[in-house]
């Protein structure tokens, strides 16, 4: 995992966690990082200055931010788990029936899917809640 400190073009700072700089790289091409203030897709990596300290706090540091990783990890991998039990996969068709949910045309329930990012902006424009579901990190207990 690598956290990245984020800047929108509207001058909004904020950190994301990405499994690698590839995966940040991937999930911004396709539009999918956002900005949590205000929504803006236009978000680059803020400048960030090298923690300089002793070997000690370094070392403290480098724990914190391991043990950190780690639950967060396990947090996400809890939360798609649940998700998946318990929420129906409505798959390609996710934008539509999260539509149809909202305005009452379908059977309110908790569904989860796939959407480009064209539909989610048009979704969260016309006030239908959506959330991304995290991906799910690898679980340090299997074996691959």
């Amino acid at each position: 995992m690598i956290r990245y400190a984020l800047k929108c073009d509207q001058a909004h700072g904020f950190e994301a966690w990405f499994g690698s700089s590839a995966d940040y790289d991937d999930q911004a091409a396709r539009g999918l990082v956002e900005c949590p203030f205000c929504g803006s897709h236009a978000v680059d990596k803020a400048v960030m200055a090298p923690a300089v300290g002793g070997a000690r706090k370094a070392d403290a540091a480098t724990d914190a931010a391991a043990r950190m990783q780690t639950m967060m990890m396990e947090a996400a991998r809890e939360v798609r788990a649940h998700v998946e039990a318990n929420f129906d996969y409505v798959g390609d068709a996710f934008a539509r029936e999260a539509r149809d949910i909202h305005e009452g045309r379908s059977e309110k329930r908790e569904i989860y899917g796939e959407a480009t990012p064209a539909e989610v902006r048009k979704l969260k424009d016309d006030g239908v809640p959506v959330a991304p579901l995290p991906s799910a990190p690898p679980d340090p207990g299997k074996v691959h």
